[in-house]
């Protein structure tokens, strides 16, 4: 008789494969007469922001048929779904046009300062200062604005390998990219209290180690693909893009920090959320359209992991028991390609016999291997959903994916373990 963990993992690996066939979804649902009912149920499975929602939707369901809804619903309540909040509340917050005007400007005057053409110089800055941000804005917020600052770069004019191998180095890089401190990469804040893990103490183990690799994978992409970084289209700015004014983005700013610093308290940054679509309503001459479904799906794709993930336990951690420091991090680092590495990293904490050297191999290869599929890292949803439209419109593949942070998953690697 099966258990609900042992159902559970049977979900997770379903929605784990649904994830991989989303895009065969996309493409049957062009078969079928467009808008009707055949045509948006392939295109709403296709959307991977809503596979594990709609897995741990039927888990839940299974739950309740066995046991009783109240059962099920006592499940539900004594998981923390703090994370896929803030991931929500942090993402619409850092998509808006202050929050994007500020780095672009950062960014820009970095670029300046590189002796090689601008446009090269603009992609590079921008897969290197964006995830290194994530340090201190926290690795989804991170992630919103270094995606939206590279879409310029991912025009059908360019190579599908490009495409595929820009976005494999922006996942892997955010994921490694927050480790410079204890608070904003998530599987490390899993860990940071338990293990009494400090700020210093990550920029000495993991943090400079990090930078280096996001610095080499970036400059060695950015040298293979020169050829690639072409002016792409420019959409003239409108009425409606007006320079934003120093003291409306101070305002973003602060509610970005606000929210960043009570990260873990869902009862002040949601009602903090409100204040600030209520600000952007006032203030709306110098804002944008905010990504309020993305950022949502997004949250209900976390969301839905957690609930499956929660249960995951059983196996997960006898396996990272029995593994001596380099089967650690390599487990860690495969594992993390399956399930998200917070949740990976949390287990770790469970395991009470763990030495220096296993902590690190654990939470070392679980950030090396954040950018190999879109489930290994919280953030990777965001970028995710904000760049595949640049994929056409069969969206971004697995695989593709896969293939492209491979290559900076193994420098990440190298720079752990070498280093």
């Amino acid at each position: 008789m099966f258990t609900m963990p042992y159902i559970a993992t049977m979900f997770l690996v379903a929605a784990v494969i649904h994830t991989f066939a989303a895009k065969q979804f996309l493409a049957r649902s062009h078969r079928y007469p467009s808008g009707g009912i055949a045509a948006n149920l392939c295109h709403f499975l296709g959307e991977v922001e809503v596979v594990f929602g709609i897995w741990a939707a039927l888990f839940v369901t299974v739950w309740g048929m066995r046991f009783g809804m109240a059962s099920a619903t006592s499940y539900l309540e004594g998981i923390d779904y703090t994370e896929a909040a803030f991931v929500f509340v942090i993402m619409c917050m850092a998509a808006t046009r202050p929050v994007l005007q500020l780095v672009e400007r950062v960014i820009a005057v970095i670029a300046r300062l590189i002796p090689v053409e601008r446009r090269l110089a603009l992609y590079a800055t921008s897969l290197i200062v964006g995830p290194l941000l994530g340090s201190l804005i926290t690795e989804p917020a991170a992630m919103t604005v270094t995606a939206i600052l590279l879409k310029d770069f991912l025009t059908p004019s360019t190579s599908l390998r490009f495409r595929y191998a820009t976005l494999g180095l922006l996942f892997v890089n955010i994921s490694i990219g927050g480790t410079l401190t204890h608070f904003a990469a998530p599987p490390v804040l899993m860990v940071a209290t338990t293990w009494q893990w400090t700020t210093p103490f990550m920029a000495a183990h993991f943090g400079w180690k990090a930078a280096l690799a996001i610095v080499v994978g970036t400059v060695a992409t950015a040298v293979a693909f020169r050829r690639q970084l072409v002016p792409g289209e420019q959409v003239a700015a409108g009425p409606n893009k007006a320079s934003v004014p120093h003291w409306v983005t101070a305002v973003h700013v602060g509610f970005l920090c606000l929210t960043i610093i009570n990260a873990h308290h869902m009862v002040f940054f949601l009602p903090l959320f409100l204040f600030f679509l209520s600000w952007c309503s006032i203030s709306k001459v110098y804002q944008d359209e905010l990504r309020i479904k993305e950022s949502l799906l997004v949250g209900f794709f976390l969301g839905g992991l957690v609930t499956l993930g929660k249960l995951q336990d059983w196996w997960l951690q006898p396996v990272l028991s029995s593994l001596g420091d380099t089967a650690m991090f390599w487990g860690a680092l495969s594992l993390t390609a399956l399930t998200d590495n917070a949740a990976l990293t949390y287990l770790g904490t469970l395991v009470t016999n763990l030495g220096a050297s296993a902590k690190y191999a654990l939470v070392a290869g679980a950030v090396a291997g954040g950018g190999l599929t879109v489930i290994a890292n919280a953030p990777n949803p965001a970028g995710y959903g904000l760049l595949r439209e640049c994929f056409g419109e069969d969206g971004i593949s697995p695989a593709g994916l896969l293939l492209g942070a491979l290559p900076y998953t193994l420098l990440a690697a190298a720079a752990f373990l070498l280093l």
